[in-house]
């Protein structure tokens, strides 16, 4: 009898660096995230610790892919399910249901790289270092009198 098959999400997940993996297209969002006031809440009414996380999760960079996408029911079910899974006394069965929602909404990094999404680069030009210079680390350490290895 034949054991398995082809499963949904099976094998390694995409790599964005992989020359063999070419093949689809990967989608650059933007690091400072989704700008705006968040969708309406769409589901019953929401707890304040709902509302709060939310807010939080439409400002996230994958916020404008779910807004694109018209998945503000899938966002707000995964907001719900984060309360309850985040109670000391929740069922695995929630939080796994969590885990799965965060990866098909693409809060995870697996679920980034299923959904071929990647974070732009964040322009390192403007650092705070003033004088331009990279600190080299071992001015920054100190020598301890006594202090053996």
């Amino acid at each position: 009898m034949p054991k398995g098959g082809a499963r949904a999400h099976s094998g390694p997940p995409p790599d964005p660096n992989s020359i063999t993996q070419s093949n689809g297209e990967w989608t650059v969002l933007p690091a400072t995230g989704r700008a705006g006031k968040p969708p309406s809440w769409p589901l019953s009414k929401a707890s304040p610790r709902e509302t709060t996380l939310w807010r939080a999760e439409w400002r996230r960079p994958q916020a404008v892919m779910w807004e694109r996408q018209g998945q503000e029911v899938e966002v707000a079910l995964y907001v719900r399910s984060l309360v309850g899974a985040e109670k000391a006394d929740a069922p695995v069965a929630l939080r796994t249901l969590v885990r799965q929602q965060m990866e098909a909404l693409g809060v995870s990094v697996p679920g980034m790289l299923r959904n071929r999404w990647r974070i732009a680069d964040v322009d390192l030009e403007h650092d705070d270092d003033v004088d331009g210079e990279v600190d080299d680390v071992r001015s920054r350490l100190t020598v301890v009198a006594g202090g053996g290895a």
